[in-house]
């Protein structure tokens, strides 16, 4: 039995618990003091539910030594980026707006959990509304970053993270509307799956975007994010995006290898669109050697540039925020943190026709992988990173800079990030692994082979129980909009006309916007044929 409980696997602790060598009393309460000693320090929980924690736990051993195991889940511990509802627990969103709000009911997959013996050790820090961030003026702090603590996670599933980094859960659920599983995955060295869309139920996790929202697992390992998926994954009535698909057996074929796989790189998204550093392009060309060792064929791809997909992304998402959030924004905006506004507000500047024309555009860019798909089994590229300093961040940086997680957002295709490497100050690098829609498991099997044959899982952060707690950096200025009187002065009638009474200091960020969305909704074009179809159109099943 291993001293450092907090530091098994998923797969590990579960094989020894079915064994009854392990107690999940033993192993949830080892969370529950890591979480004590180690999270002031990281700020990854909102809330910790010990005795419901260690109740459940209780309730999984007394079922398993009655022989009624019911699967690998069965007694492990894990969280919830707060954005995921919870019969009788808090659920806040990071927000002030709903600092007091306790659901009475589960979301879909914390239900599924439940059924699965799980045992939920608390909800997790997030960017508000799973939007925006990090800030610096919610009602609790923004995480850190376990592997520099003065560095930034990666949002918005923030606190599921620095959670599942520092040991203090095996595994946690975020979302992932533009990469807000895979930012954080990315950043903090783990392993991070954004599933088919409608492969997972988004019922009872609030919304960021209708039709970009995404729900998976972030864990450890590979096999932990398998055995995560194939307790949440699966049709549910509740949400109408929900696809009626099989979920195969998600663990049956990772050991299977990529030998006589084909791999796409997507190398022109990471040197040409979004430059990334050029530690992360050796570790992504040592990524590439080790799967061609593997047996795989790796050669070169293209999709579109990032801008493309940034644009289309970015107009329909804020589009559908800005919506749901309206009619909080005109009785409570000031109850919002500076960067949640600096990007929901600038959604006041897309129109109607830019929020068709990204939905036709997403349609044809759907359409457009299908050759991809049938040529490669997978696609990979460079993932995010490495972090950047917590305080570093700008919301403007959000509307100005190209995503590198985004596109499979607008494809809908299951992508994971991995760790693959670490900078040369210990900062982790990652890959995205992108596959077919529902072709999750393909995924899986690849980012396995490339993990058993690298060392990375054994590195984990260092960290002092006596560290002194860091001071929040300060909120930034408003950038500076430098836009015409009388553009400010049709912004000002938006806002006027939408019912929003927008302080001067928003107003300035807004303002600033201006340009970038501008040129963003310039990508979307203008001509386009009346029988082109947007992507939201539907059909009834059988």
């Amino acid at each position: 039995m291993p001293d450092d409980l907090h530091h098994l696997s998923i797969t590990d602790a579960a094989r020894l618990i079915e064994q009854r060598r392990l107690s999940p009393v033993d192993l949830t309460q080892a969370y529950l003091d890591r979480i004590a000693a180690y999270d002031p320090q990281l700020n990854a929980y909102l809330l910790v539910t010990a005795d419901r924690a260690l109740d459940a736990a209780r309730d999984a051993e007394t079922e398993i030594a009655a022989g009624r195991y019911r699967g690998p889940m069965h007694g492990i511990p894990f969280a919830l980026k707060d954005i995921y509802c919870t019969n009788g627990i808090r659920t806040t969103c990071h927000s002030r707006t709903r600092e007091t709000y306790v659901p009475g009911f589960d979301a879909t997959t914390v239900a599924k959990l439940h059924q699965a013996g799980a045992v939920l050790l608390g909800k997790l820090s997030t960017h508000e509304f799973a939007h925006g961030g990090p800030s610096f003026d919610l009602p609790w702090p923004a995480a850190r970053n376990p592997w520099n603590r003065e560095y930034a996670t990666g949002g918005s599933s923030s606190g599921s993270g620095a959670a599942v980094a520092a040991g203090l859960a095996p595994g946690a659920l975020g979302s992932d509307t533009g990469g807000s599983i895979r930012n954080p995955a990315g950043l903090c060295g783990l392993v991070g799956l954004k599933p088919t869309y409608g492969l997972v139920s988004r019922s009872g996790v609030f919304t960021n975007s209708f039709s970009y929202d995404h729900a998976g697992p972030m864990a450890w390992t590979v096999e932990d994010c398998a055995i995560m998926l194939q307790a949440i994954a699966g049709h549910d009535a509740k949400d109408p995006a929900s696809a009626r698909h099989p979920v195969p057996d998600y663990r049956a074929e990772l050991s299977a290898g990529v030998k006589g796989l084909r791999i796409g790189v997507l190398r022109h998204l990471y040197e040409d669109d979004i430059p990334v550093p050029a530690s992360l392009k050796a570790a992504l060309d040592q990524a590439y050697d080790v799967l061609r060792g593997l047996g795989a064929t790796v050669e070169d791809a293209r999709i579109r540039p990032a801008s493309d997909y940034h644009a289309v992304k970015i107009t329909g998402a804020e589009t559908e925020l800005f919506a749901v959030h309206e009619p909080v924004l005109r009785t409570r905006l000031n109850d919002f943190g500076a960067d949640f506004l600096g990007r929901a507000l600038g959604a006041l500047l897309i129109s109607g026709p830019d929020y068709m024309q990204a939905s036709r555009q997403r349609r044809v860019m759907i359409d457009e992988m299908a050759p991809l798909y049938a040529k490669y089994d997978v696609l990979v590229t460079a993932g995010p990173g490495p972090a950047s300093r917590l305080d570093a961040w700008r919301t403007l940086s959000f509307w100005r800079n190209n995503n590198i997680t985004a596109p499979f957002n607008v494809t809908g295709s299951p992508a994971l990030v991995q760790c693959i490497g670490f900078t040369d100050d210990g900062l982790p690098l990652s890959m995205q692994v992108v596959g077919r829609p529902f072709a999750d498991a393909t995924v899986l099997r690849v980012a396995k082979a490339y993990e058993d044959a690298t060392p990375w899982r054994q590195r984990r952060p260092v960290l002092n129980p006596n560290a002194a707690l860091l001071p929040a950096p300060p909120v930034p200025e408003p950038a500076k909009a430098e836009i015409s009187r009388m553009r400010r002065d049709e912004i000002a009638v938006m806002c006027k006309r939408r019912g929003l009474t927008v302080p001067e200091n928003h107003f300035e960020q807004l303002c600033a916007t201006v340009p970038y969305i501008e040129e963003m909704v310039g990508h979307l074009g203008r001509s386009w044929d009346f029988t082109d179809e947007p992507s939201s159109v539907f059909q009834f099943g059988g």
